[in-house]
């Protein structure tokens, strides 16, 4: 059973309280703001705006200002690039509120990972033909395993994927929508730092460590629909054309870093890491291969 879930900012960031939520609000703060106390949860009405909303993209991709050379050498880059980039789609309906959350490190993250994204054709060229091991759930650990990264596509089915070179990568197909879905697998609370192609997802800018992000419960997840347009409101992620992403088609943008998602994991000020078990995979780790003795019969 997908339990429903709010969700909040932690900082201006948001926190998820269970499983099965959608992406949180736009953050402002960086560096010392970054520790401040969030305001902001799904499911509750919004008091307060997190900064402007964020912007569709414009319709020539570049601002008016933009030497005329330097629009039509971007376009002809984007227009001529093969594979997949993620577009501004439809608004769909997305409540947040926000919790306190204090990083144990303001700005350097607990653990990083990226999962690229691409056609069949394009994915498979992007491995290399180096032996990749293809995957029914195309997923990234995070952490050796405190959280984990995955695609869901429309019907509530992760995507498939495939492993090359130390790299993780996600089949998808033009047209179709996703949602970014993080699981923590931690006993404690974790904020997530996410982006897509490079920009944020809340506020739609280059994503950086210093941004606020989401909050997951201990052993919850969330799903991240879309680029948020306000407290209520997101720009669903549906796959598309590389000249039709939101990289590229927003004011001043450029498809440069089209076709990976990142998130980035900080744990919470008092936590320990070191001393979370992981289900059973601190004790797997810790299991001894030749403990010298002999066989003995089972006690019962």
């Amino acid at each position: 059973m997908k339990l429903r879930s709010r969700m909040l900012l932690a900082g201006v960031c948001a926190a998820i309280l269970a499983a099965g939520c959608s992406s949180g609000s736009p953050a402002k703060s960086s560096g010392a703001d970054a520790q401040a106390p969030a305001r902001y949860s799904q499911g509750a009405p919004a008091s307060e705006a997190a900064g402007a909303p964020m912007s569709p993209p414009s319709p020539d991709g570049a601002s008016d200002s933009a030497p005329a050379a330097r629009m039509e050498e971007k376009k002809s880059d984007a227009a001529n690039r093969p594979g997949l980039g993620t577009t501004w789609g439809e608004t769909r309906s997305s409540n947040i509120t926000t919790a306190p959350f204090v990083r144990a490190d303001g700005t350097s993250p607990f653990a990083t990972a990226g999962l690229f994204y691409n056609d069949e054709q394009g994915a498979k060229a992007m491995a290399n033909a180096s032996g990749f091991r293809r995957m029914s759930e195309g997923s990234a650990d995070l952490g050796g395993g405190v959280a984990t990264v995955r695609l869901k596509d429309e019907s509530n089915r992760f995507l498939s994927g495939f492993e090359a070179g130390g790299k993780k990568f996600v089949i998808g197909s033009s047209g179709s929508r996703y949602t970014i879905v993080v699981q923590n697998n931690a006993p404690s609370r974790l904020e997530v730092v996410v982006s897509v192609d490079g920009l944020d997802v809340l506020d739609g800018k280059d994503a950086a460590f210093t941004k606020r992000g989401y909050l997951i419960e201990p052993n919850g997840l969330i799903e991240i629909d879309g680029f948020r347009q306000s407290m209520n409101a997101v720009a669903a992620f549906r796959f598309g054309s590389v000249r039709d992403s939101y990289a590229e088609k927003k004011e001043g943008g450029s498809a440069r870093n089209v076709g990976v998602i990142g998130v980035a994991v900080f744990n919470e000020r008092g936590s320990n890491p070191s001393s979370w078990a992981l289900g059973d995979t601190k004790s797997r780790l810790n299991a001894d291969p030749f403990p010298g003795r002999f066989a003995t019969p089972p006690t019962n």
